[in-house]
């Protein structure tokens, strides 16, 4: 039995508030943290490889994993499946591993109403207005001005679920929320649920108790 049981870390957010940057520097700031690498069925983008960015598969092969059960989510944003393998992430909490998820609204409902609901953490990141989320968008100089129209008129769809998280930041300083961030993991890996040898640990403190009666 290992000390602690993982954590699923879910970080979400409208496009360009922050949680990709948050994301990278939480896997800088705990080397044990993993992060779940994504299936989509979207084309690979210039620099992205295969099983590191995300895993790439056809839309057939998509729809075979989710009607096996071996998709713990999935969701169809702007014309492409997304999704989050299953087994790779069992394994890892199960060993005590946290894995960080940088997902959607829909995406962690789904996961916070599975089996593995009890041992998620989910978090929101908000931008500190509406014009500095289309500046952000803009100055990435990753898409078309017709994407970035998409995006924005998602956004606030994708804001309106901020009360369904456990915590929620604004972003309106990256160092300062960052610093947030790492204390709301650290505390919630310390939620009783989280600590399975704790029980064992009661057990002995109570045999010692009885050994001095």
């Amino acid at each position: 039995m290992t000390n602690r049981r993982g954590l699923l870390i879910i970080l979400s957010s409208p496009s360009g508030a922050g949680k990709s940057t948050l994301s990278r520097r939480l896997l800088e700031w705990d080397s044990s943290l993993s992060f779940s690498v994504s299936a989509t069925t979207r084309a690979p983008r210039p620099g992205e490889l295969d099983g590191e960015h995300y895993h790439f598969l056809t839309e057939d092969a998509f729809k075979h994993d989710v009607a096996n059960g071996n998709m713990l989510e999935h969701a169809h944003v702007f014309g492409n499946f997304y999704g989050s393998p299953r087994k790779p992430v069992q394994t890892a909490i199960d060993a005590g591993n946290d894995v960080l998820f940088d997902i959607d609204w829909q995406g962690a409902q789904q996961i916070v109403n599975s089996a593995l609901g009890p041992h998620t953490l989910s978090i929101f990141i908000l931008p500190p207005s509406i014009a500095e989320l289309r500046r952000r968008l803009e100055g990435r100089g990753q898409d078309s001005a017709e994407t970035i129209g998409k995006r924005m008129l998602k956004s606030w769809d994708e804001i309106s679920h901020w009360g369904s998280y456990d915590y929620v930041l604004v972003n309106d300083d990256l160092d300062a929320t960052f610093e947030k961030l790492k204390i709301i993991v650290d505390a919630t890996r310390l939620r009783r649920l989280q600590q399975p040898s704790l029980v064992e640990h009661v057990r002995k403190l109570q045999q010692e108790f009885e050994d001095l009666t």
